[in-house]
């Protein structure tokens, strides 16, 4: 059974150009050259499930960024480029409650030799419980100060 006809989608040739040069670049990013392809087989008046088994991607994912770009068009490529249209709209969620400021901070503190413990290096405990009470940050897990120090340390290497 078919659904629904997909909206029509019709370009510029400074779009078609520019999507041309996105879709066939070696230095985009993968999924900027895929949306990129996703518009012109979409401008060129293929289906959603043609463009998606072309690309081998699902009807969906194809569906939303012929929906985005149409809603993009409204706006001038002045104000909002080709690859600016194919970028990934913000994720709802709650915003992160400790910022890169804070974990520099617990970072500084775990990297300098605790001075009035009788160990020479940091447990997950003893740091939380120093980071908290300096008032760096107003709660935190031992788990989680682990876990931040691990992950700031392992994008050094």
């Amino acid at each position: 059974m078919r659904g629904p006809k997909a909206a029509k989608l019709t370009l510029s040739e400074r779009e078609k150009d520019e999507l041309e040069r996105l879709a066939r670049g070696h230095n985009i990013p993968q999924h900027h050259a895929l949306r990129g392809r996703m518009i012109l087989l979409a401008s060129a008046g293929k289906s959603n499930a043609e463009i998606a088994r072309d690309l081998h991607t699902c009807d969906d994912t194809v569906r939303l960024w012929r929906r985005r770009w149409i809603s993009s068009q409204a706006t001038s490529l002045g104000d909002l480029s080709v690859k600016e249209r194919l970028e990934e709209h913000p994720r709802s969620g709650r915003p992160p409650r400790i910022t890169a400021e804070q974990t520099c901070q617990l970072v500084a503190i775990a990297c300098t030799p605790p001075s009035d413990h009788p160990t020479s290096h940091w447990t997950p405990r003893e740091l939380a419980d120093e980071v908290m009470a300096r008032g760096i940050i107003d709660q935190i897990s031992p788990r989680h100060a682990s876990r931040l120090l691990k992950r700031r340390l392992s994008n050094r290497i």
